[in-house]
């Protein structure tokens, strides 16, 4: 799965990277993100491909009546995404998570207890990358106010990220340059699930 990343990305970055303004409030990323705080971070919408905003993690559906749900929400299975409620209103709604890494733990024993936690990217000289989701702008039933939320899709994991997650055996589902737009233009969701689609990723022990 995919729970912690790094958005430390600055805004001449972004547009260095994806050629698009980032649009938002002051934005400050961070070394290491914890998707369960629900954080705001860069994405880009389909819908509005010529910037950047502040999306939260965690996609609230259509129906939600709260936040309530948003902790499991956080990422999207690329195998049953059409299937649960929670994500079948937004397979169309198609973005871009800006990330310049992911964090994921190996355990050495059975258990768990013992640990080697990794920092992976995409190899491709440790510039910003983007990570699949699709999101949703909820509506606050309450306030009223609209809210930009995202899920990051996953799927089974490469030989690489089989060896670090080696209990669940998924990684999130990393775009290559050439594939951020067919992502966008809704290309058939089953061509980026492993081993249709396999990126080139590099990892550390950090």
């Amino acid at each position: 799965m995919c729970y912690f990343i790094s958005n430390n990305v600055t805004e001449k970055e972004i547009k260095e990277s994806f050629g698009v303004e980032y649009n938002g409030p002051t934005y400050k990323g961070s070394n290491f993100v914890n998707g369960f705080a629900h954080p705001n971070t860069p994405i880009i919408l389909d819908d509005n491909r010529n910037e950047a905003i502040l999306g939260n993690w965690g996609i609230i559906p259509p129906w939600a009546k709260n936040r309530d749900g948003q902790k499991m929400t956080l990422n999207a299975r690329i195998e049953t995404i059409g299937e649960k409620s929670s994500f079948k209103a937004s397979i169309e709604k198609r973005c871009l998570v800006i990330v310049n890494g992911f964090y994921e733990w190996k355990w050495l024993d059975t258990k768990g207890k013992e640990k080697e936690k990794y920092f992976i990217q995409l190899n491709n000289d440790k510039k910003p990358f983007a990570l699949g989701g699709i999101y949703n702008v909820w509506t606050d039933k309450v306030s009223g106010e609209q809210l930009t939320t995202f899920t990051i899709v996953t799927t089974q994991a490469n030989e690489l990220m089989s060896e670090i997650h080696n209990t669940k055996h998924r990684m999130p589902m990393v775009l290559s340059k050439k594939f951020e737009k067919a992502w966008l233009d809704d290309r058939n969701i089953d061509d980026f699930a492993f081993p249709h689609y396999n990126p080139s990723l590099i990892a550390e022990i950090v």
